[in-house]
């Protein structure tokens, strides 16, 4: 899965000459929590992030007056407060790679750039929750079972057929290696709902003959 599939394309942007109290306002209009900054070409000087606004902001048990208040603000540039060293992607990098270095990093987002410096994207924590919805299949409901099974190659075949022969409709599959299990992983496997008979005994099969953990019904997922 590649950044440039799953990035926002329309990336909101100032240069490092603007003033706070603009990068402010453009913040809260659309509703954002930080902003690359770049120069006249488009690439990446740093990033603006709500916090840094915070952190620039006098505090409210300041004395300055409203006039006072609102010179200082306005004369504080972006570039004096902003993060010049910021963490990037590259639209031909995976997001299973963004999600690593946003995790690592505690970072909101992630700005994506080309081979020239140059913002070309955006990466958000939202948008790596859009992956896991989307690849999962929670959306259109079914059911999941996880289970366990040896690293061994070939281990996970005899599992994905029988869930054929009993007339499971996978839609996805996951695995994780076990780290409390030496040799093993953990295979989440989800499929399409099914007439509770032919689940029944599908259950009891997958029970008498593998490793099962657990089973997950969820009912479809109607977006308003």
């Amino acid at each position: 899965m590649l950044v440039e599939n799953w990035m926002s394309k329309d990336v909101v942007t100032l240069t490092a000459d603007r003033s706070m109290m603009k990068a402010s306002k453009l913040m809260k209009d659309k509703n954002i929590s930080s902003l690359p900054i770049v120069d006249d070409d488009g690439k990446l000087l740093g990033i603006l992030s709500d916090r840094d606004i915070k952190e620039a902001s006098p505090s409210k048990a300041t004395t300055l007056d409203m006039h006072e208040l609102y010179y200082l603000l306005s004369e504080i540039r972006i570039k004096d407060i902003m993060t010049k060293k910021v963490v990037t992607i590259r639209p031909d990098e995976t997001v299973e790679k963004a999600a690593v270095l946003m995790l690592e990093g505690r970072f909101g987002s992630l700005p994506v750039v080309d081979e020239d410096g140059r913002v070309v994207g955006i990466l958000t924590d939202t948008d790596v929750f859009k992956v896991l919805v989307e690849i999962s299949g929670i959306y259109e409901g079914g059911i999941q079972v996880g289970l366990q099974v040896s690293n061994e190659p070939g281990s996970l075949a005899p599992v994905l057929d029988y869930l054929k022969q009993g007339g499971a409709r996978i839609m996805c599959i996951m695995t994780h290696n076990a780290p409390e299990t030496e040799g093993m992983k953990d295979v989440y496997i989800r499929f399409r709902d099914m007439e509770k008979p032919d689940l029944k005994r599908l259950k009891a099969g997958m029970e008498e003959r593998f490793p099962v953990k657990y089973w997950a019904v969820d009912p479809v997922h109607r977006v308003v």
